[in-house]
């Protein structure tokens, strides 16, 4: 086996956030599903920046935001995304460079610019994000580097990043570089909505063991077994993956395995101040922990730690070090 160089290598969808505080009645006048993520064109992009309120812009991306979250953790961390040769694009690099990431990706230097993502944030700090891909859709398979993925302890995929035929392609290679290194993969669903796209290839994925890891949250459990019962979705994803993991919000989160289903309670949270970022940041803990041998408890309160942290601020990236954090509530990394 290649030596291990980084804990976490994620791929996903390389997008720059622009975030704003908007009320309820204005998700119903632009037609904005609560609470789940739309793919939009350049045009939809451009009005509805032009519609929103005053916005911060912040590097994001799913699985760009769990690999930051592994670097604030002290975890050796790398990503993969494709980004215009543009501003954004200088953005988002600079940004993911400056949390200790190694992110080698050559950007485009044609085609469409780099993907942004429109996200609402109501007074609930529930969010509300509209994606336009853009450049994100370009990564293909000639943007996977097989000796970087086969030196990385856990290879994390994005299920957004299911959406561009290509990214799936290198989605697919990615895995297989990794299995053949004796590496572990692991997949987050992203959205309910999502899922209702790709559930049939999603279980296809697990079912083949094509990934290893599956992270959700109840609602994309849910859809996952179209079911309203959590327990029930729960059952079926124990046969069907090898380890799983489901949040639960203010329930904490359940760890299945062949072995065991075993709850773990969620962290203490004064204020919730935007949501954006919970699950990222929760995979980011679990998968620290998975990848420096803890056991799977200790995994969870690690990602407890870490979704804890971001909903209690604006914005989907740690704003403390979460390896502090962890060493003073008695879980260093």
């Amino acid at each position: 086996m290649t030596a291990s160089r980084y804990d976490v290598l994620g791929i996903g969808n390389a997008i720059v956030d622009v975030i704003a505080r908007a009320e309820d009645d204005f998700l119903v006048a632009q037609g904005m599903h609560k609470g789940g993520m739309a793919l939009i064109d350049e045009a939809r992009a451009q009005a509805i920046y032009a519609a929103m309120g005053p916005a911060v812009e912040a590097s994001g991306g799913s699985a760009a935001n769990t690999i930051v979250g592994v670097a604030s953790f002290g975890g050796r961390a790398a990503f993969v995304g494709k980004v215009k040769d543009d501003e954004l694009g200088k953005t988002f690099a600079h940004d993911i460079r400056a949390a200790r990431v190694a992110f080698d990706t050559k950007p485009a230097t044609g085609g469409p610019s780099t993907a942004r993502c429109y996200i609402m944030v109501t007074p609930d700090g529930e969010r509300t994000m509209n994606t336009y891909l853009g450049a994100a859709q370009d990564l293909t398979p000639a943007d996977i580097d097989e000796a970087q993925i086969a030196a990385a302890e856990v290879v994390y995929l994005e299920g957004y990043l299911w959406d561009p035929p290509q990214a799936k392609e290198a989605f697919v290679k990615a895995a297989t570089i990794a299995h053949k290194n004796g590496r572990d993969v692991a997949l987050t669903l992203s959205d309910a909505f999502c899922v209702d796209r790709y559930r049939d290839e999603f279980l296809d994925l697990i079912r083949k063991g094509t990934v290893d890891i599956v992270f959700a949250n109840e609602h994309e459990l849910r859809s996952l077994y179209q079911t309203a019962d959590f327990d029930s979705g729960a059952r079926a994803l124990r046969l069907d993956a090898k380890l799983g993991v489901v949040t639960r919000s203010e329930k904490g989160c359940v760890v299945i395995s062949r072995d065991a289903v075993e709850s773990v309670p969620a962290e203490r949270v004064e204020q919730v101040a935007d949501v954006t970022g919970a699950g990222d940041l929760f995979a980011a803990g679990f998968l620290v922990g998975l990848a420096r041998g803890k056991d799977h408890r200790t995994a969870a309160r690690l990602g407890g730690l870490a979704a804890a942290e971001v909903i209690q601020h604006i914005g989907a990236r740690p704003a403390v070090s979460l390896k502090a954090r962890a060493a003073e509530n008695g879980l260093a990394v």
